[in-house]
């Protein structure tokens, strides 16, 4: 098992329901928002080390999901409480959806086991596989 990884929690409930595509790019906004962040804050990219652990070993991702917004943010705010790094990703509503939608969140990169207290299968929040 990764001692580093990040979380993709994805919501499967929207409506309408989102393309694949569409899921991949929302996914892939949340997973580099901590890069693009710190970047936006400083010229110097100041990472923690279990991000540069990560950034440098094999960037496991786990892409889980959830049935609702608020499970979504149930799960965002647990996280954020327990200080881990945690991206919460609202599509703009200018393609597939009429209005600003909060799609997914990515946790991480944490260590496994901090993110495995809320996600994992004996986590606050077990959720399953998307």
């Amino acid at each position: 098992m990764a001692s580093v990884k990040q979380v993709i929690v994805m919501r499967t409930d929207t409506d309408p329901p989102m393309r694949k595509g569409k899921m991949i790019a929302q996914g892939a906004h949340a997973s580099i928002a901590f890069l693009t962040r710190k970047l936006q804050t400083s010229n110097v990219l100041k990472l923690r080390a279990d991000e540069k652990e990560w950034i440098e070993g094999r960037f496991t991702k786990v892409c889980l999901r959830v049935d609702s917004e608020d499970e979504l943010m149930a799960i965002y705010k647990e996280a954020s409480e327990a200080g881990l790094e945690t991206h919460l990703v609202t599509d703009s509503g200018q393609t597939e959806f009429k209005e600003p939608t909060r799609t997914c969140l990515a946790i991480g990169p944490n260590k496994s086991e901090e993110i495995d207290r809320i996600t994992g299968p004996n986590g606050t929040h077990p959720l399953k596989l998307l």
